[in-house]
């Protein structure tokens, strides 16, 4: 059967809403869930028995999704095609007991989650999303600094004119990690009178601040223990250039893959496929794929025995493990693209580069391809077959030189089970700045990329 896609344009247009809505994982799966289950996708749960053809999703935690189009054979016997990306990106986290007064300023005390260069988060306009969860379990969600009359926060730094001793550090020296902290509040409480007791010198009043959390969200500071909330870029996706041939947005790595994932199984769903297809979104990847939700844990086990035991009449262990062994992967992630302003990075002639379509990569990992799946040449000649059958825009790629740096995917996490499995994703600009740079063309071609594979 021949693909079919959605016209670039269109396709672009979509990713960029989603990029826009998905500022955090949660966000992310509840936008996932809602497009799902408009496509006719229902949570698995609802199934007693799975026949061919029916379109399931499975969450956890609001964060992790995977979701799938079940084939004509039972996934014991054929295992399953699989999409896995990412959702989750580099960012300030709140910590537990964020409110803190210093010289007049009331500051969210923060810790970083991810990969980042500190200083691209100095002086630039900053949003508040997050969950923050009562004892009694009722939640309330905030989203602060992206609508037209949102306030924005900010980290400040020192001026240039006052700066010389700042500029003889390093980079990682010259700005603290702890001192990456927003400026939440600057209203000053009144001074004291000469003859009342107390401090007579006017401060931030942090008091201020609760009492507006309470009015606002009806939630006290002891309820900021159980938060989770997350200092993101304001600010939606633009397009880059004249041309507009590029995606300017806070993200790309790696929602511009799960979304193109998400998209291709949708689409796929329009058919009923031999082998089940399926896509991954999980979270915690940009620290190491660890606890309950990332690609380290037993979601996506748990959630195949759960498929098999709505297929089989006699479930069994061993048919969870034979159909992980059966089951080949994309490991949807992406990868740098050439930057011309640092060439001596760039693994010559294996470099990825814009408008030259979705990058595979054999391996990732360091100078000694740690931390790496390396993929055999079997599986990469048969992606090579369904893209160029697939009429898919398409380059190889690696990350960069060898004793210049490393990287890593959920490959690694999920060859474990024997599953054959590729990186292939979008090449970016700028990876884990606060606002990255993606080639239109290239994203679009990730998306048939993956449908593609999906509809083989």
């Amino acid at each position: 059967m021949k693909n079919k896609y959605m016209p670039m344009a269109d396709y672009c247009k979509e990713y960029m809403r989603y990029l826009g809505i998905a500022k955090t994982e949660r966000r992310s799966f509840a936008e996932s869930v809602r497009l799902l289950e408009k496509a006719g996708f229902k949570e698995i749960s609802t199934f007693k028995r799975l026949k061919a053809g029916d379109r399931i999703w499975r969450g956890y935690e609001d964060r992790t999704i995977m979701a799938a189009v079940i084939g004509k054979k039972n996934v014991s016997e054929a295992g399953l095609k699989v999409v896995g990306g990412h959702t989750d990106a580099p960012r300030l986290d709140l910590k537990p007991r964020p409110l803190y007064e210093k010289g007049g300023y009331v500051f969210f005390d923060c810790h970083i989650y991810g990969g980042i260069k500190k200083y691209q988060w100095l002086v630039r306009p900053l949003a508040l999303y997050g969950t923050i969860v009562r004892k009694d379990g009722s939640k309330v969600q905030v989203e602060v600094g992206d609508k037209p009359n949102d306030p924005v926060f900010l980290i400040s730094d020192i001026l240039p004119h006052l700066g010389y001793d700042q500029a003889k550090k390093t980079r990682d020296e010259f700005f603290p990690a702890e001192d990456l902290d927003v400026i939440a509040w600057t209203t000053y409480a009144k001074p004291k009178k000469d003859d009342e007791k107390g401090d007579s010198e006017p401060k931030a009043d942090k008091s201020a601040l609760v009492e507006f959390l309470k009015k606002q969200y009806k939630v006290d500071e002891e309820d900021l223990l159980s938060a989770e909330l997350e200092i993101v870029p304001a600010g939606m996706p633009r397009e880059v250039g004249f041309d507009r041939s590029l995606i300017a947005g806070y993200g790309h790595d790696d929602r511009v893959c799960s979304f193109a994932g998400l998209q291709a199984l949708i689409d796929a769903a329009g058919s009923v496929p031999d082998v089940t297809a399926s896509i991954l979104m999980c979270d915690k990847e940009e620290i190491g794929s660890m606890g309950s939700t990332g690609m380290q844990s037993s979601f996506f086990e748990n959630t195949v025995a759960e498929i098999i035991e709505r297929q089989e009449k006699d479930a069994r262990d061993i048919m969870v493990r034979r159909a992980l062994e059966r089951s080949s992967m994309l490991s949807a992630d992406v990868t740098a693209v050439a930057d011309p302003h640092f060439p001596d990075v760039n693994s010559t002639g294996n470099e990825a580069r814009f408008h030259k379509g979705v990058a595979a990569s054999k391996y990732t990992g360091g100078t000694s391809k740690s931390g790496s799946s390396d993929c055999g040449p079997e599986f990469v000649a048969e992606i090579r077959r369904i893209m160029d059958e697939g009429d898919v825009v398409w380059q190889m790629a690696e990350l960069g030189k060898m004793e210049k740096g490393g990287g890593g995917t959920i490959a690694q996490y999920m060859s474990r089970f024997g599953m054959k499995v590729l990186d292939m994703g979008t090449p970016l600009l700028n990876m884990h700045a606060p606002c990255e740079l993606a080639a239109k063309d290239d994203i679009w071609n990730t998306y048939k990329a993956y449908s593609a594979y999906l509809r083989d």
